[in-house]
């Protein structure tokens, strides 16, 4: 059988709020996107995963849905995503969806049926329970957007359950009718043309509030088997899912060959460990390489065999990959393409967020008052409670916040990065007048440049998809090194990770001649004895010419 055609290709995340902005009102929206389509052909992006675009009031950006067949209108129409799937397919651009079925809006009008009459049929679609012995909530489960799990609704008269916003109500997955009609929804999207779905925190849907569980609830995992076998089976289409739970020991569960449930996960252990044991991500540690190379050496060593890795560094919840993980002040484009080296080269389908392909970086806003996040804004009033100071939060959200991603693709140096003739949702990075998409083209050795040669490679290239991951001095604090094999091709990876320069001493096993990749020179190189790394260097050496 031939392999699925997600494995050769690579994926981009677009924001479409922050993409491109036709209409001059400051939102960016799809006939934006349609119109940056050849930028992204020549990329060399395979499938655009366009986060939601549905019909909301964007209490969470999008991801508070009160019209599954609809548009929002701030993005287009209907006609304007048509245009958008069949412009994009005459460029062989596939279109996946954002699937968020673990919640909706409280404006959606399942949710106003089902408070308005106990007895609808719709009632059981949500999460609803009676008061507690003090006529407080339920239980004490808490949101993780800061505050009580649960909300009371004077129409209702009941507490209903929200693992985020009290505007996105919880569905109930144990409600056999309303998990049909959600099927019944993904069908009319892939019917229209859409490739497939990134699932939305779907590790959520099998939860059993009443015993305090959320995530990897009883349920999961026989919902997924049966959305599998209603919606996808026998359909060419990807499924990646949100799984901030998931293990090593569980990601089989999810897309082990014969499991019937999803092509891939997007795991989070590698962001994860970047977090403070007590105050999360709102108080990052440094970036620790030999904890980090061990998380995606054990990813890969999962996935060896059966199942299927996705690889990112960055998406609209996360900070910017150069910001986070490399160096955005002196080596930004070094440590860039560094950063997208050594990442796509593994086994795995890649994930490029919007403007990580020019090396954007984070924000670093002053004021409260800039941030736009829900999440953000929720978690200062909280940590202002708890007596942490201002100067400490902002700090912590500039490094790690949301609002990282969601700043306006810098498209050139002119007025508002080029994004919008009109003013921005959330604020442009100043420092668009240098770093921009028509500057880094015009840069023959730019970011986008090794992001477009790193896309044809797998698209070519039979031992990137397939070939047998080896992980070398994992422990190495600087230094990132393995090789590729399949048969008798093969590829070595060796990066150092750091600003600093170092010599390293190759392991026996990579002592080796070959190609290199990403050098001008196209005669063969011998690695021996002590390699000396520049700061950011990675060294690609390959059996074969390119």
């Amino acid at each position: 059988m031939s392999a699925p055609w997600w494995q050769a290709a690579t994926g981009y995340q677009i924001y479409p709020r922050s993409f491109c902005d036709s209409n001059g009102d400051g939102i960016g929206d799809i006939p934006g996107i349609t119109s940056k389509l050849d930028y992204l052909a020549d990329l060399g992006v395979g499938f655009i995963w366009l986060s939601p675009v549905y019909r909301s009031p964007m209490a969470d950006n999008g991801y508070d849905i009160s019209g599954y067949r609809d548009i929002a209108p701030e993005f287009g129409t209907l006609s304007d995503f048509d245009d958008l799937l069949a412009q994009a397919r005459a460029r062989g651009i596939r279109i996946v969806m954002d699937l968020v079925v673990n919640h909706t809006s409280d404006e959606h009008a399942w949710f106003q049926e089902a408070r308005a009459d106990p007895a609808s049929p719709r009632r059981d679609w949500y999460i609803w329970r009676n008061a507690g012995p003090d006529g407080g909530p339920p239980n004490g489960m808490q949101s993780v957007f800061g505050g009580p799990a649960w909300t009371w609704d004077e129409v209702a008269g009941q507490y209903y359950f929200h693992l985020f916003d009290p505007k996105q109500p919880d569905l109930n997955w144990d409600c056999a009718d309303m998990r049909a009609e959600v099927h019944d929804m993904m069908r009319w999207w892939l019917d229209r043309g859409v490739a497939g779905f990134r699932m939305d925190v779907i590790d959520l849907i099998g939860k059993d509030v009443d015993r305090g569980i959320t995530t990897d609830g009883p349920t999961l995992h026989p919902h997924l088997q049966e959305m599998n076998a209603a919606v996808l089976a026998g359909r060419d289409v990807v499924t990646v899912g949100e799984t901030w739970s998931a293990t090593p020991e569980t990601a089989l569960l999810y897309c082990g060959r014969d499991r019937g449930e999803l092509s891939m996960v997007f795991q989070f252990a590698h962001v994860i460990a970047g977090h403070d044991p007590e105050h999360g991500k709102w108080r990052p540690r440094p970036v620790d390489w030999p904890a980090l190379k061990r998380v995606l050496n054990t990813w890969q060593e999962v996935c060896a065999q059966d199942g299927w890795n996705s690889l990112f560094w960055g998406n609209h919840d996360l900070p910017h990959a150069v910001s986070k993980y490399g160096d955005d002040g002196e080596h930004r484009v070094a440590s860039a393409k560094a950063l997208a080296t050594v990442l796509h080269l593994m086994k795995g389908t890649p994930y490029v967020y919007q403007g990580e392909e020019i090396g954007m970086t984070n924000a670093a806003f002053t004021r409260l008052d800039q941030f736009r996040d829900v999440e953000t804004l929720n978690f200062h009033r909280l940590q202002m409670a708890a007596g942490v100071a201002e100067t400490d939060f902002l700090a912590g959200a500039n490094e790690n916040g949301r609002d990282n991603a969601r700043t306006p693709m810098q498209w050139t140096d002119g007025p508002q990065a080029g994004f919008t003739t009109g003013t921005p949702w959330i604020e442009v990075n100043p420092n668009h007048a240098t770093l921009n998409v028509a500057a880094d083209l015009a840069d023959p050795d730019g970011v986008s440049a090794r992001y477009r040669a790193l896309a044809t490679l797998r698209a070519q290239s039979e031992v990137i998809r397939q070939g047998r991951y080896t992980p070398f001095d994992a422990d190495h604090p600087q230094v990132m090194a393995y090789t590729r094999r399949l048969d008798a091709a093969w590829i070595a990876v060796i990066g150092n990770l750091s600003s600093q320069p170092v010599d390293y001493a190759l392991p026996d096993r990579l002592h080796l001649t070959g190609w290199p990749l990403f050098e001008q020179a196209q005669t063969t190189r011998h690695l021996r004895g002590i390699v000396p790394l520049s700061p950011w260097q990675v060294i690609v050496l390959s059996s074969a010419p390119r």
